[in-house]
């Protein structure tokens, strides 16, 4: 590893330091949490996919259809359990698997609210609510717009 010649070279102190707490900080269990991050994502979609199949029987719908209600019960469920303070607790043992679909997505923005209730319900819940949901938002509709644009150019 080559180091920057603007840098200054470390003192033995700061050796040492170096060597001591890379020996004291914890390693990362790369498999244990990979497993459990395709577990527990994997959970989720099944509890997904079972929440479209009860749509799907109970209301006659296609699965296309039914896709729609199952994701906003997706988001309900997730917002419930940042709510009650068990999302952070299942995120422990779940990692990414849990963060990374909807539910994530919901978690984020409940948190963010929750966290700023005391600011009143304009300054606090509804300025804070998206500060990270809205660069996701954002991004999103301005990707859909650029490729409906481009599919309105190119293939219409």
């Amino acid at each position: 590893m080559s180091r920057d010649p603007k840098k200054k070279p470390l003192t033995v102190e700061q050796k040492r330091y170096t060597e001591l707490v890379s020996e004291l900080v914890p390693k990362p269990q790369y498999g244990k949490n990979a497993l459990l991050a395709f577990l527990f994502g994997g959970l989720v979609c099944v509890i997904g996919q079972l929440f479209t199949d009860i749509y799907r029987l109970a209301f006659g719908m296609s699965s296309t259809e039914a896709g729609n209600p199952a994701v906003a019960t997706m988001i309900l469920v997730g917002s419930l359990l940042t709510g009650l303070g068990l999302f952070d607790k299942i995120a422990r043992y779940a990692g990414a698997g849990l963060v990374v679909p909807v539910t994530g997505f919901a978690n984020s923005v409940v948190a963010s609210a929750l966290e700023f209730k005391r600011e009143g319900l304009v300054f606090g819940v509804g300025s804070k609510m998206f500060m990270l949901a809205g660069s996701v938002i954002t991004f999103g509709v301005v990707t859909a717009f650029i490729i409906g644009l481009i599919y309105a150019i190119f293939i219409l």
